[in-house]
């Protein structure tokens, strides 16, 4: 009888093991979902960055729901439309360039903070891993567009100058003085950019 037993707590504690060690994404709970029509139209750069973003994820595109996939289309104005620094906590993306000239990079956590960058012609595919800032600048005389394809249905953005200068409230301007080696005022100023 005690072989018996051991045999069962033996085999609980691997059922319970291997359940535990499973790390994959659930299944998904339905197996798609009817999308709804939008209106909004990509290509505008004229702002501060000099560049529009167009996202395809589950908040445009319900049909993405539980596909773990989103998209977005990305303009640059000429001579320095930039995407600025930025990160996506929950997914890797794959930038493939359909038009321009981009320089294009991302930098890997500490303590190394290594860049790697690229310049990126029409055809050219660049891959930013999940989490790490990365960027793309338009380094062409004529409009970039580049595509992007994310590995999650809600990727997540956070612009870091926006996150650091502009939060609301506003960080403590000698917090970020201080980090940043700067003096007091400058930080005051960038915060107010923002």
């Amino acid at each position: 009888m005690k072989g018996v037993q051991h045999f069962l707590v033996v085999f609980s504690l691997l059922i319970l093991g291997v359940t535990l060690a499973s790390a994959s994404d659930p299944s998904p709970l339905q197996d798609f979902c009817v999308a709804l029509n939008s209106t909004k139209h990509a290509g505008n750069t004229s702002n501060a960055v000099g560049s529009r973003v167009t996202p395809v994820n589950v908040d445009q595109i319900p049909g993405l729901n539980t596909l773990g996939i989103s998209l977005v289309r990305i303009d640059y104005a000429p001579n320095g439309g930039q995407n600025p620094p930025h990160t996506h906590p929950r997914a890797t993306e794959i930038l493939v360039v359909t038009k321009g000239t981009l320089y294009v990079g991302f930098v890997t956590s500490n303590p190394d903070n290594r860049l790697f960058t690229k310049v990126l012609k029409t055809g050219d595919v660049f891959v930013f891993p999940v989490g790490l800032i990365h960027f793309q600048f338009n380094i062409g005389k004529t409009n970039a567009i580049a595509f992007a394809g994310l590995s999650s249905q809600n990727p997540g953005v956070i612009t870091i100058a926006n996150a650091v200068f502009g939060s609301n409230p506003a960080i403590n301007s000698e917090v970020l003085a201080k980090a940043f080696k700067l003096d007091k005022k400058m930080v005051e100023y960038l915060q107010t950019q923002f």
